[in-house]
């Protein structure tokens, strides 16, 4: 580790102990700085450390949604403007940044693994849809915030499981033609598995949500393809920042969904962040199994997982924001997308020291110049 890394994690760990102190001599609003200083120097500090480097943005987010908790005064709004009005672009920057590193070439993958394709969309809006509206239906929440739940489910797959699919040693390009597809159907079904079922809990324009969508992932999705297709060498350096960009992007709509919807939070938050954690890890189990059932591999197996259990929390975050319900229907989705880094790094982590028949071959072949 290098030095500047240890030394903020060193004010980490002098923050979180002053801040322990505090509390214990019922100082609660001196220790409350302390406590968000050091959940984001210890993020930043294990940035430095090889095998702790993969938990670093999920401590961040936790720092950052303390904050949110904590101050949100700060994050309604600037000089009368609302701050949720920034989410709608800030999605739009976020998959701009996922198109950029897109290309046709990608969809090419349909007709390479017509069978993988086929049983990882399948099962992905089959599976998280479904497992939504059972736990929705026995949360007993307000008809917004269960609505959350269902909301999410009905999401396309998320860019980090690309990721995680790498670190895991499953099949990345299989994963990022999941990606691909998935992000490609969500503007019909995500709107149409949301009507059919989250109806019965709140009322969903299935047009409303479909533009939505078309505007906030296929519109910058296909701009960035078209200008990475034109531009092709001379776009490295936006790929390079724009991981970074979209990291930020994330923290910030997730610091807004936060304070927007602090007292609904602070109401049901620990059922919540217990049903949202369900909803991931059955995601993943029911994903693995449902691909062993037809027969996949187990790199492919392990693929269709990863992107069944990791769901697009912004997109999420964004529609609830579109319906008008950003500190109801928005609570859910807020806390999947932390919730799944962290589970899904630990997935990695668990499976990248478990062999993989055919891995390495599989590997030196896709190394080969084409």
């Amino acid at each position: 580790m290098k030095p500047v890394f240890k030394i903020v994690l060193g004010i980490g760990i002098v923050s979180m102990l002053a801040a322990l102190t505090l509390y214990l001599l019922n100082r609660s609003s001196d220790a409350e700085p302390f406590l968000i200083a050091s959940l984001i120097s210890v993020a930043i500090g294990i940035r430095g450390a090889t095998a702790l480097k993969g938990f670093a943005y999920p401590v961040m987010i936790f720092g950052v949604v303390t904050t949110a908790l904590i101050f949100p005064q700060y994050f309604l709004e600037i000089n009368g403007y609302k701050l949720s009005g920034l989410i709608t672009p800030l999605i739009q920057l976020i998959m701009f940044g996922m198109g950029i590193t897109m290309s046709y070439r990608d969809f090419i993958g349909v007709f390479k693994s017509p069978k993988g394709v086929l049983v990882g969309v399948s099962s992905h809006f089959i599976i998280m849809p479904l497992l939504g509206f059972g736990l929705a239906s026995i949360s007993g929440f307000t008809p917004e915030i269960a609505a959350g739940i269902i909301l999410i489910g009905c999401a396309p797959n998320a860019v980090a499981a690309n990721v995680i699919s790498y670190l895991a040693k499953a099949n990345l390009a299989l994963s990022i033609t999941l990606t691909s597809i998935a992000t490609l159907l969500a503007p019909f079904l995500t709107p149409l598995l949301m009507k059919l079922l989250g109806g019965s809990f709140i009322e969903i324009n299935v047009l409303d949500m479909m533009w939505d969508i078309m505007k906030m992932v296929i519109l910058p999705v296909t701009l960035a393809m078209v200008i990475n297709e034109l531009l092709k060498d001379k776009m490295k350096w936006i790929n390079a920042v724009m991981p970074i960009v979209s990291m930020f992007g994330i923290a910030f709509i997730i610091i807004i969904v936060t304070a927007v919807g602090r007292e609904s939070l602070l109401t049901v938050g620990p059922l919540l962040i217990l049903l949202v954690l369900i909803h991931n890890l059955m995601g993943y189990t029911l994903g693995y199994w449902f691909a062993r059932l037809f027969k996949m591999n187990e790199r492919d197996s392990r693929t269709i997982a990863i992107n069944v259990g990791m769901q697009n929390a912004g997109l999420s975050k964004g529609l609830a924001y579109g319906m008008g319900k950003l500190g109801t229907v928005g609570l859910a989705p807020m806390i999947y997308g932390p919730m799944m880094n962290i589970t899904g790094s630990i997935l990695a982590s668990y499976w990248n020291r478990k062999p993989v028949p055919g891995f390495e071959e599989a590997e030196s072949l896709n190394a080969q110049p084409k």
